[in-house]
């Protein structure tokens, strides 16, 4: 079985400034993934087209089964709102989130929504060279699926984590918490926006891989990762894939 983890950067690609549905298909498909974690996906957003990015790639990949879950409803950097519990999942309205495919069934959804951060912090512009500007922090969500793998029932879950150190970890927690209480094996991938083992140490689950994974032209960290819980498949091979879009190369395990 394959897992993947992608945040996608809304499908822009740094070599050219553009957003293309088509491309984004293509390299997400091409990671041929039985559950595809994507962050920093659009649904409905003029900046990328007005496609429900997460819809397109499902259908590139022959899903079983998708997902896409807002962190956002409206326009990121003009006018919106965080999402709440209470909004539809199919709904045609602009929103920018995570979100999950799978070619394998899933017989349930979970969704951990997380409060942003009340400070500011520095940011590093995509292809600023170096260049960081002060951002206020955005409201975050986690989406899980229990998924029926060959190995039995496991959840598969992704999200995209502050940007402010210290309040991602206290994000981090809150979700590994809500997974656990599932009482199944758990794989939980996105970017945490945490370097290294910090992740791992931090909530007492099993780093799943150690590769580095951004900046995605010349990687120097591992921000993108899979933490494990419970009784999982073994680990074969861990990657991180540089894909024609994105800041962030894609991670891939294969489990056995």
């Amino acid at each position: 079985m394959r897992l993947a983890s992608f945040n996608v950067l809304h499908g822009r690609s740094l070599a050219d400034g553009q957003v293309s549905t088509a491309r984004l298909v293509a390299a997400c498909a091409s990671l041929d993934a039985d559950v595809l974690a994507l962050q920093e996906i659009d649904r409905n957003q003029a900046r990328s087209g007005g496609v429900d990015q997460t819809a397109a790639i499902a259908e590139a990949m022959g899903a079983a089964a998708w997902r896409f879950e807002p962190a956002l409803i409206g326009e990121p950097g003009a006018t919106w709102r965080a999402a709440e519990d209470g909004d539809d999942p199919a709904s045609a309205e602009a929103g920018y989130g995570v979100g999950l495919v799978s070619r394998l069934p899933v017989r349930a959804w979970h969704v951990v929504r997380l409060r942003a951060a009340k400070v500011r912090a520095p940011v590093a512009v995509p292809g600023g060279r170096g260049r960081f500007i002060l951002l206020p922090d955005e409201p975050r969500v986690a989406l899980a699926a229990e998924v029926e793998t060959p190995a039995g029932v496991v959840v598969v879950a992704t999200t995209h984590l502050s940007f402010v150190p210290g309040w991602n970890l206290v994000q981090l927690r809150r979700v590994t918490r809500r997974l656990a209480e599932l009482g199944l094996p758990c794989v939980l991938l996105g970017d945490l926006n945490t370097p290294g083992g910090l992740p791992a140490r931090s909530t007492g689950w099993r780093a799943m891989a150690k590769v580095k994974t951004f900046p995605g032209s010349k990687p120097s960290m591992q921000i993108d990762h899979a933490l494990g819980h419970g009784l999982l498949p073994v680990v074969t091979s861990a990657t991180a894939q540089e894909l024609p879009l994105s800041d962030h190369r894609a991670l891939v395990i294969d489990v056995l």
